[in-house]
Parts: C-alpha cells; sequence; structure tokens
C-alpha cells in the first residue's frame, strides 16, 4: 500500500545552463516529485512512458523505494526483477522537453516539447492507489487532475494539485475549478499573478483562500515561499546556495518533499505545514546542486536533516 499517490510526467529532459548541460537525462513533474517524495514515505507514481524508456532508470525508481504498479512489461524489465507498478508502458517514446537557462537561472527558456505518449494519455488509477491518504496531481492538464481526483474511492486527507502559466492561459476556468476542489494548489508568483489579475502575492493568496482552501502555498523560487491561511502567513526563505547548477524540477522535488513529509506524519495542521514546507524548500536545494536528477541520485536523509537544521539558524532572530 502507497503512503501518497503521484500523479505527474515520466520524461527525458534536454537541459543547457551556464553551468553545464545534459541530453535526454530522466526528467519529467512525477519523476522529481516522487523521488523527492520517497525520502520520507512510500509514493507511487502514475504515468506513461515510451518504449525506449532504459531498464536502467527503472531501477533507479525501485532503488527509491518508488512504487509503479500496472506497467505493460515488454522490455525484459520483469526478469531483472524491477517493480514498475503504476507505469503504463506504451509504445512509441517518452515524453521530451528542450530547454535552457541563462544567468536569471530563474527562468527557463523552451526550446522543444514533444508529448508523444502522453498526448494521449488517459490514466486509471491501480486499485489500491484508490484508498490513498494523500494525493499530489503534478503539473498537468487540468482536466486529467480532475479525472483523477475523481478515481478515488474516498476522500484523501490532503489533495495538493499544481499548475503552469500554459494552463492558466489556454484553461484557465479548468484551472480555477482545481484550485477550488484541490486542498492547496501549488503556483510560483508568476502564475499567481497571472492567474487572479494581481501584481500583489498577498492578495492573490487571499483570492486562493476565497476558492474554498484552507492553505495557500505562493512558491517564490530562489526567494522562497509564502504558506497564508484564514489566520495570518508564514514565509519561508530559500537555502541560500552558492551552487546553483540547474533548477529545474525543484519546484516539483518542494512539492514531493513536503508531501511526502505529510505522507509519513499522516495528518495535516498549519504547523506540519510549516515543518513540511522547510522540509520541501531543502531537498529543493539539494536537487539545484546538479544536472537533472544528477544530485538526487546520491543524496541521504542524514543530509537532508542537516541542512533542515541549518534552516532553523537561518530564521532564527
Amino acid at each position: 500500500m502507497v503512503d501518497l499517490v503521484v500523479y505527474g510526467s515520466v520524461a527525458f529532459d534536454s537541459i543547457k545552463t551556464p553551468f553545464g548541460s545534459t541530453e535526454k537525462t530522466l526528467g519529467g513533474s512525477g519523476t522529481y516529485a516522487s523521488i523527492a517524495a520517497s525520502f520520507f514515505s512510500k509514493p507511487g507514481v502514475v504515468s506513461a512512458v515510451g518504449s525506449d524508456f532504459p531498464g536502467k532508470e527503472m531501477d533507479f525508481f525501485k532503488e527509491k523505494g518508488v512504487d509503479l504498479k500496472g506497467l505493460d512489461l515488454k522490455q525484459g524489465f520483469k526478469e531483472k526483477g524491477v517493480d514498475l507498478k503504476g507505469l503504463d508502458l506504451k509504445q512509441g517514446k517518452t515524453f521530451h522537453w528542450k530547454g535552457e537557462y541563462g544567468f536569471d537561472i530563474n527562468v527557463a527558456k523552451t526550446l522543444d516539447v514533444q508529448f508523444n505518449v502522453l498526448k494521449d494519455f488517459k490514466p486509471e488509477l491501480p486499485e489500491e492507489y484508490k484508498e490513498a491518504k494523500f494525493l499530489l496531481l503534478g503539473n498537468n492538464d487540468p482536466e486529467m487532475q480532475l479525472e483523477i481526483l475523481k478515481q478515488m474511492k474516498t476522500r484523501p486527507k490532503l489533495v495538493i494539485a499544481d499548475t503552469m502559466n500554459y494552463y492558466i492561459e489556454n484553461k484557465k476556468d479548468k484551472v480555477l475549478e482545481v484550485v477550488k476542489e484541490a486542498d492547496i494548489c501549488l503556483m510560483n508568483d508568476g502564475e499567481a499573478r497571472q492567474l487572479f489579475g494581481t501584481p500583489n502575492l498577498m492578495k492573490a493568496s487571499k483570492e486562493i483562500l476565497k476558492l474554498n482552501s484552507d492553505l495557500a502555498i505562493i512558491k517564490k523560487g530562489e526567494h522562497g515561499a509564502i504558506l497564508s491561511t484564514a489566520s495570518g502567513s508564514f514565509v519561508a526563505p530559500a537555502y541560500p546556495l552558492e551552487n546553483v547548477v540547474d533548477p529545474t524540477g525543484c519546484g516539483d522535488c518542494f512539492a514531493g518533499a513536503m508531501m511526502g513529509f505529510l505522507a509519513k506524519e499522516g495528518n495535516v495542521n498549519e504547523a506540519l505545514m510549516r515543518k513540511a514546507i522547510i522540509f520541501g524548500s531543502t531537498v529543493a536545494s539539494f536537487n539545484a546542486e546538479g544536472l537533472g536528477t544528477e544530485r538526487l541520485r546520491t543524496l541521504e536523509m542524514k543530509e537532508i536533516e542537516k541542512r533542515f537544521e541549518e534552516f532553523k539558524d537561518i530564521v532564527k532572530f
């Protein structure tokens, strides 16, 4: 039984930054979020990959304890003893994103997107996933996010959904519906301003709370995150990194680690949410230190705990 379900893309990323580049490395919102969550609890990821997806990356998911149920085994993974539950293996190519960053590392320029097998992917949750207590709807089409939520047998304790400017521009009504249906809809500062038509993030937070939400979280990249409730706000800093290599997937790591921690605790309240945000920022900061998932592959829990303690010193006064 999984502790939380992560719906998001498992993909290839080709990335170029001022500090390095990589071709067709493992990426996607589902990948980053589920790996980040796996440091705290057992996630199950729901996605689709093509027949070009390498077995070594499946091994990586297994090593991290990510559950991948329901995969149509066509590449000999079964013989390797890889547990691939939750991933729908389809003939064709895996989703591929190509982008680059300049010295303003917060801004990604998309050079090419090939949806491939995800273009017509209609996710179906494995039966045991439908009773999970925590659900993370990664950056995806809002209609598919709503469909995943409908497949749950019981309402999870916590539903968090992510979004992006593309869907705000093209499916704003559906994005607003997701904001209303989810307990928390994650968005960055630019997306919050765009969705609610205001330059003021506190006003945007209040608009989120009006849409049937008890909590609003707005990500601010290298400047941290803001948690707002009806009773007040919590402003979390970002960890002051000297060595930023690649921010790809940091927002997904933030969401995944946050949800993983809450799933481990088995409860949700404002005090735990504040702690979860710091754990999310901690894992995201490590992710930024390498290209793609490079740093996540070597990251250990003792490093996360050490940096979490350093966060306490940063905000102490």
